[in-house]
């Protein structure tokens, strides 16, 4: 592309870095307090705020060297326009090594100019919405000089920040209905959740992997947005929407977790053929999209509190599985590759529920050698001990604030 053209377009996109109103600073900031030479990776679904992450850091480290690939007028741009805008960094910048680049992944070998620009010991940060794409791009070009970061829609406390609410029962019923993405809380139309389903089916998925029947395929999507906290297998999934084979079920389902729009959770065994031939529970990116998706009129507001728990523990960076022997436990978590916690869900725990909640936890605590457990409630706080072991039963409120 013309270097002229090239320097219109990024004079018109430093716009856009004005500060936004109502505009909260994300938790991740503070994993950000330095920017050495490296590549910074921040994937994340479609309209969770990458941008707007990536804007904040801007800030923080005082480098406006910003260019947005998502931009129609770079539909032309190739991998060699990279030195270009360079150039331009240092022509109308204070010159800081300090490169910004949105949805990088839409430049075919953008891998290479990354991996140039490390070794010549400058800081790129840049975003993605493919995390297989990017990570094996990355992970070629660039082994042990990345660091990858993932970005939700807003947590508990965001949602807080930007609506200006107190922690509590009344405000996370709210946002168990309404969830976390900024564009639908600011405008609170529903359209804005479905245009995002859709968006990133076609632009994400259908154009990118050519695939065909494509109503078929959102039909699945429907149903799996529906069914959050399920288990699913891709054989039953294959039957009941008659699709080729499991194989395709299965491809198409790693293709929609690559775009973060929804994730696979096995089984717990230290078996990974085990892990593998059990099926898999199914959790959404966020709540409301969950709760928007689904086809009954009184969504279960159990499945979507379990739902927020997973995204919860995957906020905090843990490796999470479910718990099935004789009884069942939602969550078994790892954090930092040794630190174990079992963690059951349940909206409400009563007369009728507790015997299946509580034992299928006890068991999971049992398996791992865990003396202490946890139930995540909607607004019951309790502690007891079972046969020399702690059970606590908290708040979802109190534990995500």
């Amino acid at each position: 592309m013309l270097k002229a053209i090239l320097k219109s377009i990024l004079v018109s996109q430093q716009d856009w870095l004005l500060p936004e109103e109502n505009e909260i600073p994300r938790e991740q900031l503070d994993k950000f307090q330095s920017l050495p030479p490296f590549a910074y990776l921040l994937t994340g679904v479609r309209r969770s705020g990458k941008s707007t992450l990536m804007k904040q850091l801007m800030r923080q480290h005082g480098s406006m060297n910003y260019f947005n690939l998502e931009d129609s007028r770079t539909a032309g741009f190739d991998v060699d326009d990279f030195l270009i805008v360079e150039e331009l960094f240092s022509e109308m910048s204070n010159n800081k090594p300090i490169y910004f680049f949105d949805e990088i992944q839409n430049v075919t070998g953008w891998e290479r100019f990354v991996r140039q620009a490390v070794d010549q010991k400058k800081t790129i940060v840049i975003t993605g919405s493919n995390a297989n794409l990017l990570s094996m791009e990355l992970g070629t070009k660039l082994t042990g000089r990345h660091l990858d970061f993932e970005v939700f829609p807003f947590s508990y406390k965001e949602f807080l920040n930007y609506l200006k609410l107190t922690a509590g029962a009344d405000s996370f019923l709210t946002f168990v209905s309404e969830g976390g993405f900024p564009g639908y809380l600011s405008m609170g139309k529903k359209e804005v959740l479905s245009t995002l389903v859709s968006d990133i089916l076609v632009r994400d998925i259908f154009s990118r992997y050519n695939l065909r029947n494509q109503e078929v395929y959102r039909r699945i999507v429907q149903f799996l947005l529906s069914n959050t906290g399920k288990e699913i297998s891709f054989n039953n999934l294959k039957n009941t929407f008659e699709v080729g084979s499991a194989s395709s079920v299965m491809e198409f389902l790693n293709y929609l977790t690559d775009a973060y729009l929804l994730f696979l959770v096995p089984i717990y065994d230290t078996s990974l053929k085990v892990q593998a031939r059990n099926p898999r529970k199914v959790y959404a990116v966020d709540q409301g999209l969950a709760n928007f998706s689904s086809v009954s009129g009184s969504p279960d507001r159990g499945r979507l509190l379990e739902n927020m728990a997973y995204l919860h523990l995957r906020r905090l960076g843990c490796e999470i599985w479910y718990f099935k022997g004789k009884k069942e436990c939602d969550f078994i978590c790892r954090y930092n590759k040794e630190t174990f916690s079992a963690i059951q869900v349940s909206w409400e725990v009563g007369q009728q529920n507790e015997k299946r909640e509580v034992d299928g936890l006890f068991e999971a605590m049992l398996r791992l050698g865990l003396n202490e457990g946890t139930i995540i409630t909607f607004d019951q706080e309790d502690q007891f001990v079972k046969e020399g072991k702690t059970i606590r039963l908290i708040p979802g409120w109190k534990w995500m604030a």
